[in-house]
């Protein structure tokens, strides 16, 4: 009997055979022996005495054990696999490629073929695994934001949570003395209404006591004590003490309240953007200046001034994109709303906050130690980070000044206007100027071109690098100057209006809409 069927017949009549993993040698019969080899001629496996004893001849080629010796030989002559055809992707005999349809194909041994294969699926493990790490790298980027969105919006919350507990407040605040105010009219009308109350009483009781008299008098026969009465004469004009009574009392004074209301409200919604602009930001580098940036900037119309002050002058392109495509960052003009505790004795504040005008009569203003003298007026809001930009709009009459300062900036003297200190920086025009333009900086005046004819101009501030830039709204916008220095204070907006008007243009519509709202619902 063959030894390779005696064996395959013990194998089939062990059923926990099948369930056994492990190849065993196939001419151990009596006792399963793991095989260590398995020779493809024979299609058998050996274990590790029968490999010693088994043929030495070539054909007789071993390999690792195997289940599957069927794989290694071809199935139409089959002989065992010795060949690779790279044309036709598939393991060949050495029949199919002497006379098969093989023939004449570029062949490689198999562990050749075998070998690169490998090389090329390492090269693809090697960007599989690459591509998994920037994967991953995506994944941890992404789990980061993810974490900071989540952070961010907590601040958010708490901010706007912050926001709406003050303005809450702030209305309690406003309800309060708008009720105190009601209730102390009231009190005064009352006291004052007792007062003409009892006063009317005693009048009455006087014009009582006459009536009688009178009374008395028509009813007497004796002409003679008629016409002889002492108080004739008073009996005889009623109306002695001017007709009705004048009280000295007012009702309750409505337009009192609703104007308490207006400027309780007014505060407010200024507050609001106020605490929006001022919002910390994370600050940027502050940029440096090479020798080729320096070089451009000379070549493009830049000129350096002293106190490590850059200057730009003319129609500049360099700066000017942002203030071109109307807006930074994707933003509109900053909200500018003016600080009435800070407007000079000469000067008036729409109720809006967004107007100054020149007074010829002095104001009788509160003293505080925010006011400016004489023609000036501040921001309520300041800036400290990012880029802002915003725009008014100019009379032709008069001297104005336009643009920004520190808070510490004096407020008393002829340092105190802006430009005319190390703490303001501003665009100087109108008909107070004889219509020349120039910018102002620590009482150093720069000339700009006398062909401005717009009257409209636009600040645009970026606090980071530095710098602050005016335009003039015309067709193509024009920029004018660029001051660059590095900022150590938040900076206002400022204006000085003499015998004029600056309007301040835009702002957010959103507070505009809420205060239009609240004016609606009180009538104001």
């Amino acid at each position: 009997m063959n030894p390779h069927n005696v064996a395959e017949n013990v194998r089939s009549s062990e059923p926990h055979q099948e369930e056994m993993t492990e190849i065993c040698c196939t001419y151990c019969i009596h006792s399963p022996v793991p095989a260590v080899k398995s020779c493809l001629h024979c299609e058998a496996s050996l274990c590790d005495d029968h490999q010693k004893v088994h043929s030495k001849e070539e054909e007789h080629v071993l390999t690792d054990p195997s289940t599957s010796l069927q794989n290694w030989k071809c199935s139409i002559h089959k002989e065992l696999l010795k060949y690779y055809c790279p044309k036709d992707a598939i393991c060949i005999c050495v029949s199919c490629n002497l006379a098969g349809v093989h023939q004449g194909h570029q062949v490689e041994m198999l562990d050749e073929a075998s070998k690169k294969k490998k090389g090329t699926l390492r090269n693809i493990l090697q960007k599989l695994i690459t591509k998994r790490e920037k994967t991953e790298e995506r994944v941890r980027s992404l789990e980061e934001r993810r974490r900071k969105a989540h952070i961010k919006a907590a601040e958010e919350v708490e901010r706007v949570t912050a926001l709406f507990i003050d303005m809450r407040r702030r209305l309690d605040d406003l309800e309060k003395r708008v009720l105190s105010e009601i209730s102390s009219q009231e009190e005064k009308l009352s006291l004052s209404l007792s007062d003409v109350i009892q006063k009317l009483a005693i009048k009455k009781d006087e014009l009582s006591r006459k009536m009688r008299h009178i009374e008395e008098l028509c009813n007497m026969t004796d002409p003679l004590t008629v016409l002889q009465d002492p108080d004739i004469g008073d009996l005889c004009d009623p109306e002695e003490g001017g007709g009705d009574e004048d009280t000295g009392a007012h009702d309750v004074g409505t337009d009192v309240i609703k104007g308490m209301i207006h400027k309780g409200l007014s505060d407010i919604i200024t507050y609001l953007p106020t605490i929006s602009a001022t919002t910390p930001k994370r600050k940027r580098p502050q940029p440096q200046s090479s020798p080729k940036q320096r070089k451009i900037l000379l070549l493009s119309g830049t000129n350096y001034g002293g106190d490590g002050v850059i200057v730009r002058t003319g129609n500049v392109k360099m700066g000017v994109t942002a203030a071109e495509e109307g807006g930074i960052n994707g933003q509109g003009p900053a909200d500018i709303f003016l600080d009435v505790n800070t407007a000079g004795e000469y000067i008036l504040i729409t109720n809006d906050r967004k107007t100054a005008n020149g007074a010829a009569i002095k104001q009788n203003y509160p003293e505080t130690a925010g006011r400016f003298q004489g023609h000036q007026v501040m921001s309520s809001n300041n800036f400290f980070s990012g880029r802002h930009y915003w725009e008014v709009e100019i009379s032709r009459s008069g001297l104005w000044m336009l643009g920004m300062c520190y808070p510490s900036i004096d407020r008393r003297g002829d340092q105190s206007v802006i430009g005319d200190n190390d703490k303001s920086w501003s665009l100087w025009g109108g008909q107070g100027s004889n219509n020349q333009y120039s910018v102002r900086h620590n009482s150093r005046k720069i000339q700009l071109p006398d062909n401005i004819s717009s009257n409209r101009f636009r600040i645009c501030l970026d606090y980071e690098a530095g710098q602050l830039s005016f335009y003039e709204l015309c067709d193509p916008i024009r920029h004018l100057h660029t001051f660059t220095t590095t900022f150590t204070e938040p900076l206002h907006a400022a204006l000085y209006v003499y015998d004029g008007s600056v309007k301040i243009l835009g702002g957010s519509s959103c507070w505009k809409k809420l205060k239009t709202v609240i004016g609606e619902a009180f009538k104001f």
